[in-house]
């Protein structure tokens, strides 16, 4: 039986203790304490319109190792077609997510309460997005929760070919000069594992989490072209 989350209390049962399917609990709320603690211990909300709040640690764990980041040929000239902002549109970008149609779903997770909840952590400092443009318009993005020295990514919405995964190779190229440690993509999927994201088990993420989670990284969250215009395709576990 998966157990129930008390509203009243940030208790949350281990990650490892979760079912088959991943889902360690469910009730409780979005509240920025709820969610921080959450993703402090591997675990995060994830569930429908209408549905209860339901809290996920799968197993096995989808990673990107910051120097696994696989970089094609016309990727690498697409990201100089774009120019990036961190932060700027936040809510922008997270309701692009939410509305962007995905093959195979006829709903998005990502709903009203959820969008308030993010953008209540976004003000805090904890959330934050790269958004793509072109002609100074949004044309792609992305959004996440910092974690110690992991990213966890969210979601990620493009309008035309490459804004998303652009905004994804810029901001690698961001958290490797920041010292960040790896970025969490929960779910696998084979858009991100053909980026270079891999399958671990959730032992080991857990493991790889609990030794960052708590590790501070002081930074601003500015775009430094530099990290970008040069040649990436010469850069460490980049490939041509």
């Amino acid at each position: 039986m998966i157990p129930k989350i008390n509203k009243h209390e940030l208790i949350f049962p281990h990650a490892n203790e979760a079912d088959e399917d991943g889902i360690v609990a469910w009730g409780g709320d979005l509240a920025p304490s709820r969610l921080i603690k959450a993703y402090k211990n591997g675990i995060f909300p994830w569930y429908g319109k209408n549905d209860p709040i339901l809290w996920w640690s799968p197993n096995p764990r989808l990673i990107m190792e910051l120097n696994d980041f696989k970089l094609s040929r016309s990727l690498s000239k697409s990201i100089k077609k774009f120019h990036y902002k961190f932060d700027i549109n936040f809510s922008e970008v997270i309701n692009k997510c939410a509305s962007f149609p995905r093959k195979g779903q006829n709903a998005t997770w990502i709903i009203p309460e959820v969008i308030e909840a993010y953008e209540t952590l976004h003000a805090m400092g904890v959330a934050h997005s790269i958004a793509s443009y072109k002609d100074d318009i949004l044309v792609g993005g992305l959004y996440g929760i910092v974690v110690g020295k992991v990213f966890c990514g969210e979601s990620m919405f493009a309008d035309i070919p490459d804004a998303s995964k652009a905004a994804y190779a810029v901001l690698i190229q961001h958290l490797k000069h920041w010292g960040y440690d790896f970025i969490d993509c929960q779910v696998p999927t084979k858009h991100l594992k053909s980026l270079g994201a891999k399958e671990v088990t959730r032992e080991y993420f857990l493991s790889r989490l609990e030794k960052v989670h708590l590790d501070t990284i002081e930074h601003y969250w500015e775009v430094n072209k530099l990290l970008y215009t040069q040649d990436l395709t010469n850069s460490k576990g980049i490939i041509k």
